[in-house]
């Protein structure tokens, strides 16, 4: 049994004096680091969840925590991290051989809104995922996933042999210990390159030296011997979040709880962990944070708003926390009045959100505004279906490819139905090289057997997977595919259709015909790429 180290109610030490909330507006434009004007960047809206669960299941609505009802808010990007997901011995299995039931959940809310799940790591009870807007699908390239445990030392041992050391009982659910440690994803984002880190660092208000060692430690092993990846210093964004467990020291619980209870959080900002070590670590200092301007996150009884009323009462504290580090920018200078890169990230919304009573932990958000100037601005590969083919034929598909882009034969193409769920969601797909039918200066054919395509009235997209890059390369227009029935018409051409002359959204009227419709990306309100 772990020894409780908190802090009870029993010592109220003496406070020093308080210090009233600083207006939220100037907090907030405080942490944003200041960016110089730039003509012709991109503009990208990202979400960041992170929340430890405490082993529940997902909630029905969650449609606050991912912001689907704030109709001024255009997202292109969520990144989600959770901590504590149900680790038990059945429960891990099952999510091994299938998909755990958050990720499941989190696709089925926002694959009909065009979010592509394009990476996941899991580690016992941490999970980390990333959903783009489709479009951005050719311009994210994942270089890596990786798992450090922290841990039992640093040792994960399987589950053969984790029964005595865990306590995983093929009877129980209970999470076994040990998970603590990070998760992290590398990609590359329109040529940047960004590191993203879900942790779970050691709980109690003692610990605070072990949870900076292991703080350095994740970081120590972000390394990609063997890639073309830069070390994770020299990345152009790190973004770190997760349950850090920091708390507040010295302050009594009586304390603690009136100046939550009256909003005064910024009585408490000096005695935080995290705002502490960050004055003494010169590393540490370089990560930003927005204003705690919401109610500390821990610890909270079950299903309800109210602090921990067990035996323990544990202090509140933001144990839930979002962090973030730019890459310094080059600057303009006289001899380059125009530097070629440009990447910024602004904090515009940092809070908590309290409706949601599944854990003793409240999820914590962050929303950014990603403004870039794109170092890849075209896709490698643009493809481009057939606009008719017969029911008796194969379909057509046309691509082109960049100068530079290398080929391989594990390439292939699949066909998607509009609302994929991630990748492998394809509905079917060929090989590059087994179906090719000819080539010419970067133009390229193969076909899909007719037997593979849907007679179905849904849209369509078709995505070039890249084995080498790992990503997808190209990505079509939205189209749809009318299977159209009706009396065949005297006049030239099979079933007395002349398909040349169909206008836009006219079907041919013999059944022995397809005509793929584009999509119109207004009337879907689906954008085909960044504003600029």
């Amino acid at each position: 049994m772990e020894l409780d180290q908190e802090e009870s109610s029993s010592e109220e030490p003496e406070q020093s004096d308080v210090s009233l909330p600083d207006d939220p507006e100037s907090v907030m434009a405080s942490v944003s680091e200041q960016k110089p004007s730039e003509p012709n960047v991109w503009k990208l809206s990202m979400h960041v969840v992170t929340w430890n669960v405490a082993s529940a299941a997902p909630p029905k609505d969650l449609s606050d925590l991912l912001q689907l009802n704030n109709q001024d808010l255009d997202l292109d990007m969520y990144v989600i991290g959770l901590q504590e997901m149900n680790s038990g011995i059945v429960s891990f299995i099952s999510d091994t051989a299938f998909e755990d039931p958050w990720s499941s959940f989190f696709m089925d809310v926002l694959a009909p809104l065009s979010f592509v799940k394009v990476s996941h790591v899991r580690m016992q009870g941490l999970l980390l995922l990333i959903f783009v807007k489709y479009h951005h699908l050719p311009f994210i390239q994942i270089l890596s996933t990786k798992s450090t445990p922290t841990g039992l030392y640093g040792y994960w041992p399987s589950p053969a042999y984790s029964v005595s050391c865990l306590r995983w009982d093929l009877g129980s659910e209970t999470p076994g210990r040990g998970n603590k440690g990070g998760v992290n994803i590398c990609l590359r984002l329109y040529g940047y390159y960004v590191s993203v880190i879900n942790c779970h660092l050691p709980p109690h208000i003692a610990n605070n030296d072990k949870r900076l060692e292991h703080f350095d430690r994740i970081l120590e092993m972000q390394n990609f011997e063997g890639y073309d990846i830069p070390n994770i210093l020299d990345h152009d964004l790190i973004l770190w979040f997760g349950d850090m467990n920091f708390r507040i020291e010295d302050l009594g619980l009586h304390f603690v709880r009136e100046c939550i209870a009256n909003q005064y959080y910024s009585a408490l900002w000096e005695k935080d962990q995290l705002r502490i070590a960050k004055k003494q670590d010169l590393l540490l200092r370089e990560f930003q944070e927005g204003p705690l301007l919401f109610p500390p996150t821990y610890k909270f009884d079950k299903n309800s708003n109210n602090y921990d009323t067990s035996e323990k009462r544990r202090k509140p504290a933001w144990t839930d926390r979002i962090l973030w580090r730019l890459k310094r920018q080059p600057q303009a200078t006289s001899y380059m009045s125009n530097p070629s890169t440009y990447f910024f990230l602004t904090l515009k919304h940092y809070g908590s959100h309290m409706m949601y009573y599944i854990s003793d932990h409240k999820p914590v958000t962050g929303t950014f505004d990603l403004e870039l100037k794109p170092l890849v601005s075209a896709p490698m590969i643009t493809l481009m279906p057939e606009s008719l083919w017969t029911i008796e034929n194969d379909m057509l598909i046309s691509y082109s490819s960049e100068p530079d882009f290398l080929s391989s034969p594990w390439d292939w193409i699949g066909l998607y139905k509009l609302g994929m769920r991630h990748i492998n969601d394809y509905v079917s797909y060929v090989w590059v090289g087994d179906n090719q039918v000819s080539f010419s200066n970067n133009l390229h054919q193969v076909y899909m057997n007719i037997s593979e395509i849907p007679d179905t009235e849904d849209y369509f997209l078709l995505c070039y997977y890249s084995s080498i890059l790992n990503s997808i390369a190209g990505i079509s227009t939205p189209f749809k595919v009318n299977a159209a029935a009706g009396v065949g018409q005297a006049s030239q051409g099979p079933g007395g259709c002349k398909p040349w002359e169909l206008g836009a959204g006219e079907t041919c009227c013999s059944p022995s015909y397809r005509h793929v419709v584009p999509a119109d990306p207004a009337a879907l309100l689906l954008e085909g790429g960044p504003t600029e």
